[in-house]
């Protein structure tokens, strides 16, 4: 079974981003708010990533706004993935790259950046289980497991029971769709390693406020 690289640890909270979800504020204050909720939380630097995922940027554009997360999540202690573009997250110094379907394969990804951390997204159990034989990664993030708008196009929630499968396989699993604390409570109890999150935290009044007791509530389970 080769599913960790590095001795990689799958994140307690995985948080994504979504520029158009942030109430018009900055995306950058927005993130930088958020994990400044975790200044005075002792945690090791794997718990929490944040992936860069606006796909309708250009990739001069991505550079931009990816060095500015670099500089941010640098400050925070946490780790930054890239979503697709592996020469983006290759410019900005990431930690690593999330590919989803549009993506090249993970073969090629290991081939080209050997050193980069990766994430897969799943939307079946089966995608989970065929990791096991595969290149390694870092963690898969499987999902919808509730309903969420930015999830619609894979199809109705796969719901908890489907996540108790899929964190069976042994593949260090990070649930993601439709989640607040008590879900994320939920999944972690269905086995996952952690959650992820987009309009919870982004469009939140308080993202430091949300994101702290996102993190507490899951590091209690």
């Amino acid at each position: 079974m080769t599913v960790q690289a590095r001795g990689a640890t799958a994140p307690r909270v995985y948080l994504v981003t979504d520029r158009h979800a942030t109430l018009g504020r900055p995306l950058g204050t927005v993130v930088r708010d958020a994990l400044a909720a975790l200044d005075d939380v002792p945690f090791p630097r794997t718990a929490v990533v944040v992936q860069m995922r606006e796909k309708d940027l250009d990739g001069r554009a991505l550079v931009t706004l990816g060095g500015e997360l670099r500089a941010i999540t640098d400050r925070a202690r946490v780790r930054l993935y890239v979503n697709d573009r592996v020469d983006v997250a290759l410019a900005i110094g990431a930690d690593g790259v999330h590919l989803g379907g549009g993506a090249l394969p993970l073969a090629d990804v290991r081939a080209i950046a050997p050193d980069l951390g990766v994430a897969v997204s799943t939307h079946a159990v089966a995608e989970v289980a065929a990791l096991r034989s595969g290149p390694p990664v870092d963690f898969c993030v499987f999902g919808p497991v509730f309903a969420t708008p930015s999830k619609q196009r894979y199809g109705p929630p796969l719901g908890l029971p489907r996540l108790a499968e899929a964190c069976a396989t042994g593949v260090p699993v990070v649930a993601i769709g439709g989640l607040d604390v008590a879900r994320a409570v939920a999944c972690r109890a269905a086995g996952a390693s952690g959650v992820a999150c987009i309009r919870a935290v982004l469009s939140a009044p308080s993202p430091a406020q949300v994101l702290r007791g996102l993190f507490e509530a899951i590091e209690s389970t």
